[in-house]
């Protein structure tokens, strides 16, 4: 089974910027899609962005232009650089990556445990 494993987290100042890393482990055949997604309290679970295994990024409107993914293929790491933070981006952030375990068995959505995030002044 693939984990997913975040790091990067924590506090920072509105208008500061913060990167968060997901590194996923175990063995499988391809990992297709990663992505962060979050969550804030009393709210569904919702896109930030996406990076397909070719590179083809998409964002939700309220973070583009603010927020940067990136992906390592070589180590299976999806990045997020979260620039010009606002409160409203106060959220647990969740990795997320969509695993195949041979060429025929996938999809399989895979989440990390989540980071917080907070952003206050």
């Amino acid at each position: 089974q693939v984990k997913l494993m975040e790091s990067g987290g924590g506090w920072v100042q509105v208008g500061g910027s913060q990167r968060l890393s997901c590194a996923a482990s175990g063995t499988f055949f391809m990992i297709n899609a990663m992505g962060w997604y979050r969550q804030a309290p009393g709210r569904n679970r919702e896109l930030v962005a996406t990076i397909s295994k070719t590179g083809y990024s998409n964002y939700d409107h309220s973070v583009k232009d603010r927020f940067t993914i990136s992906r390592d293929r070589g180590t299976n790491t999806v990045f997020l650089q979260m620039d010009s933070l606002k409160s409203e981006d106060t959220a647990v952030y969740y990795c997320y990556a969509g695993v195949w375990y041979t060429d025929e068995e996938g999809p399989y959505d895979t989440w990390g445990q989540g980071t917080q995030v907070t952003v206050s002044s």
